[in-house]
């Protein structure tokens, strides 16, 4: 490995990569400063190419539930490596993934595995389009949904869409109607207005991607009641909070349930994967069974499946989710004693930076200046203290199963 130190690492990537990154955030544009090089990771802690060690707090943006390296993954991976990674053809270790999944989620009877939560959306929204017949989307500000272009659209005057992205055509944008979240009347004018167009209203129904907005339960059921009395698809985006929050993600923990739901991160124990899941008559309309054509060469690649395997197999008694659970509690209780705010719910948090506030927030429009602009600060603090946050104010940070009380307490003490 080279021994350039971690600025000449950079240029060199600047050199070849658009930024130096493969993934925007990772360029440290929102905090200042120039990203370090991780060498290696294992349990809480990633190591850098110049020797430091840092308690991670990103978790690779989510996957992690178990730590870095768990030994039982490591294990599946390995087992996998030397049977082959890569087949092209049927094989048992996504059959025994879907079997488990669709045994404890009554919702996911049937399972299309893909290689990202971005491609489990696209494709489950072109289900929706193929199932209806219809050709207009429903989404939320606020929430992301990968990168495919029907899903980089922010609200413009009068619900119209404008692209968030260059080379996203205006066909496509005409056709995401978009909407405020914690917003019932914006919510119910959409409906009225584009219902009878609409094949499906997609949501992370615990928005995770501009910060943690909590939506209020009676929110969410007016969204479920209104997706059912105007035959709209109602799609969970669950690749955040899929097997995180509980085994059945939102969905178990909300008791509302979706038509459609997509998954990614955790599924896969780190390795590349996405699923949409839903009940069979919807998902048998996917080729090869119906008109929905959807393929992918790494398509439930074996050694994705066989970690992601391994990691469900220690998240299905429940223990797991209840250890999470106390963890986060501890450091929301801390945070807020320290005065500064923080959103939390299981393993995920959001600490933005700025003072507490008695109120959740619940949508973009109330992330202002006032709780974000000293982020920058805190982020290089704590990082100067050994502890690695996610490299921006609108994103989440998350816990996992490597994590004790002494990180956590770190992470408190430092925030003072």
């Amino acid at each position: 490995m080279t021994g350039d130190d971690e600025a000449t690492l950079f240029r060199r990537a600047c050199a070849v990569t658009p930024g130096g990154v493969h993934s925007p955030v990772r360029a440290f544009r929102s905090v200042g400063g120039e990203p370090f090089f991780t060498r290696r990771a294992a349990g809480a802690r990633l190591t850098t190419t110049a020797g430091r060690e840092l308690i991670d707090f990103c978790m690779a943006f989510g996957p992690l539930v178990l730590g870095h390296a768990h030994p039982a993954v490591a294990e599946a991976a390995r087992e996998a490596l030397a049977d082959g990674w890569s087949y092209g053809t049927a094989e048992p270790y996504s059959l025994e993934l879907a079997e488990l999944i669709a045994r404890r989620v009554p919702w996911a009877e049937s399972i299309r595995f893909v290689s990202s939560g971005t491609e489990a959306v696209m494709a489950a929204l072109r289900l929706a389009r193929g199932a209806t017949g219809r050709t207009k989307l429903l989404k939320f500000a606020g929430c992301y949904h990968g990168h495919t272009d029907a899903m980089l659209i922010r609200a413009g005057s009068g619900l119209a869409g404008v692209a968030d992205s260059a080379g996203v055509t205006p066909g496509v944008a005409a056709d995401t109607v978009v909407v405020a979240l914690d917003d019932e009347a914006a919510l119910a004018e959409a409906f009225a207005r584009h219902g009878a167009a609409l094949a499906a209203a997609i949501i992370e129904p615990l928005p995770a991607n501009f910060g943690l907005l909590p939506q209020r339960d009676g929110f969410l059921r007016e969204l479920r009641a209104l997706c059912t009395q105007y035959d709209v698809l109602l799609v969970f985006d669950e690749v955040i909070t899929g097997f995180r929050l509980a085994f059945g993600g939102y969905a178990e923990v909300s008791g509302l349930v979706p038509d459609l739901v997509t998954y990614g991160k955790v599924l896969g124990g780190g390795f590349p994967v996405g699923a949409l899941a839903g009940p069979r008559d919807l998902m048998h309309q996917l080729a090869p069974l119906g008109p929905v054509y959807q393929a992918g060469t790494l398509s439930a690649n074996p050694l994705a499946m066989r970690a992601g395997l391994a990691t469900l197999r220690l998240l299905e008694d429940g223990s797991a989710f209840r250890r999470l659970e106390a963890l986060g509690a501890r450091l929301e209780r801390g945070v807020h004693a320290a005065g500064r705010h923080l959103q939390r719910a299981g393993s995920i948090f959001w600490m933005p930076g700025g003072a507490r506030s008695s109120e959740p927030v619940r949508s973009p429009a109330q992330v202002d200046a006032s709780l974000t602009a000293d982020f920058p600060a805190l982020f290089h603090r704590l990082l100067d203290a050994g502890l690695y946050l996610p490299p921006s104010p609108h994103e989440v940070g998350f816990l996992s199963l490597a994590h004790d009380e002494t990180h956590l307490d770190h992470l408190i003490q430092s925030t003072l």
